[in-house]
């Protein structure tokens, strides 16, 4: 009877072991898997006119005194024929003069109708394809930083607050100033990753929001933003909900840059602090003339939020570390 009773108890003890590492787990699971609050700089446009196509001559080529070879035009006539046809009699130095600047005007006009129908016609509609339709790439990089970068925190939420993002020159701006928020915490670097892809600009929009969108699901709030230079902040509701998801310390920052600029821009395989520094540079001097769209996003945004571990790796699996 007391071994039938000591059995009872010890799986009796063994079951509420079991289900308090399946809730310690599971609760564990669902705080990793919940988005956490988020900060957003967000500008640009899929929509830029065409620049028009400039001409450009090649120069004249000048008389050098005397019957040099180069100043008389080619081909199989010459000027026993041309003088009489145009009335100048005897040929005198005058009239060669003329028909000289004639010649070289004629061969100019004829190259540059030449050239110019190699640059229309080059592989079928170059013209159409490098200028109407041109090649965007379109890049992420993400950073896992440790938490105690409070300073780059202080700088992202700054950046969102005094950023133009509703031009191109601004949005430019935001770029190299978020780089550079990175770059000067390079001790703080643990994870990276990057990625980009090479596309037409009909089909760049599509691949920007869709990476944009995948980071922003992330989040359960964006309690900062700065999107086409409308600011908004969150009252505070909101951080104290994400604030009760977990109660684990704080341990990291994920920063994401995604931009998409006309060109070709690859990046190097993260696999080093090098590469990832490469990387930003890469980024980061991307011209406002090239830059089409960018997104920033970072969490945690809000003071009280924390990311930990687990949350990191639910959230960030493909994240290496550097």
């Amino acid at each position: 009877m007391n071994t039938k009773r000591s059995i009872y108890k010890t799986f009796s003890r063994l079951l509420v072991a079991i289900a308090l590492v399946g809730v310690l787990v599971f609760s564990n699971a669902d705080a990793a898997l919940a988005a956490r609050t988020g900060g957003r700089i967000s500008g640009g446009s899929f929509r830029r006119s065409v620049p028009s196509r400039s001409y450009r001559s090649s120069p004249s080529r000048g008389y050098s005194g005397g019957y040099s070879r180069g100043a008389y035009p080619r081909g199989g006539f010459g000027f026993p024929f041309l003088i009489p046809f145009f009335g100048f009699g005897g040929g005198g130095l005058f009239s060669i003069l003329i028909l000289i600047a004639v010649a070289n005007f004629l061969v100019s006009s004829f190259r540059n109708i030449a050239s110019d129908g190699e640059g229309l016609n080059l592989g079928g509609n170059s013209y159409d394809q490098n200028s109407a339709n041109p090649t965007v790439s379109v890049t992420k990089i993400q950073v896992g930083l440790l938490a105690e970068a409070r300073g780059l925190k202080a700088d992202l939420d700054r950046i969102a607050q005094t950023g133009n993002t509703s031009s191109s020159s601004g949005l430019a701006k935001v770029l190299q100033e978020t780089n550079l928020a990175l770059l000067r915490h390079p001790e703080y670097w643990v994870y990276a990753s990057a990625e980009s892809e090479q596309t037409r600009l009909v089909s760049a929009e599509a691949k920007f929001n869709h990476l944009a969108l995948t980071e922003r699901s992330k989040f359960q709030a964006e309690t900062l933003s700065n999107v086409k230079q409308q600011i908004q902040e969150s009252d505070g509701v909101l951080t104290k909900t994400a604030d009760a998801l977990t109660q684990a310390p704080g341990e990291y920052i994920v920063v994401t840059l995604v931009v998409a600029a006309q060109g070709k821009l690859k990046l190097p395989d993260i696999k080093s602090d090098q590469d990832l520094r490469q990387a930003l540079n890469q980024v980061g001097s991307v011209s406002s003339d090239q830059l089409l769209a960018l997104e920033v996003l970072w969490t945690p945004q809000a003071e009280s939020d924390t990311l930990s571990a687990d949350d990191l790796v639910a959230a960030y699996p493909h994240l290496k570390m550097i």
